[in-house]
């Protein structure tokens, strides 16, 4: 099971702040983003956004284990 976290407008278009994902083996963090988008839809900006794996930064091919966790961290902007 990976935890998945969602932040700010991607929370709101899922419902919700947490996704678990049920994984028999290792995958990439694309994999991941893609079972995602088929478990929920499709999310506007999940593809910019930042990921963070057990709370480090990570790019696309970083894997991914059973008992992560995944934060998507969408870009924000202040005013």
């Amino acid at each position: 099971m990976v935890q998945i976290l969602l932040f700010a407008s991607l929370a709101q278009q899922a419902g919700t702040q947490k996704v678990s994902l049920d994984i028999n083996d290792p995958v990439s963090v694309e994999q991941i983003r893609s079972k995602l988008q088929v478990k929920i839809g499709e999310l506007k900006g999940l593809e910019t956004a930042l990921i963070a794996l057990n709370e480090e930064y990570v790019g696309l091919t970083d894997e991914v284990k059973d008992g992560d966790t995944v934060a998507f961290i969408p870009p924000v902007s202040g005013g």
